[in-house]
């Protein structure tokens, strides 16, 4: 499940309820957060589907703490 982000799911990433932070290229602030399983992955792709893009790549970092940032991205 994605959760979007706000001042609750800041605090519970922050606290390390959730394994995965989700950013968008040149966005300051995460568009949400989510625990990386293959249904995250698929309703990432899904939103991405609606919003109009047709290719979407997800660059995973891995951090230290073992928890990853993904960046959503088009191709390349």
């Amino acid at each position: 499940m994605i959760y979007p982000y706000d001042n609750a799911t800041q605090t519970r990433w922050g606290r390390g309820e959730f394994k995965i932070q989700l950013v968008l290229p040149n966005n300051p602030r995460p568009m949400g957060f989510c625990d990386g399983t293959p249904e995250d992955v698929a309703e990432l792709l899904l939103l991405a589907e609606a919003e109009g893009a047709e290719h979407v790549t997800i660059h995973k970092k891995c951090l230290k703490s073992g928890r990853e940032i993904w960046t959503l991205g088009g191709p390349g």
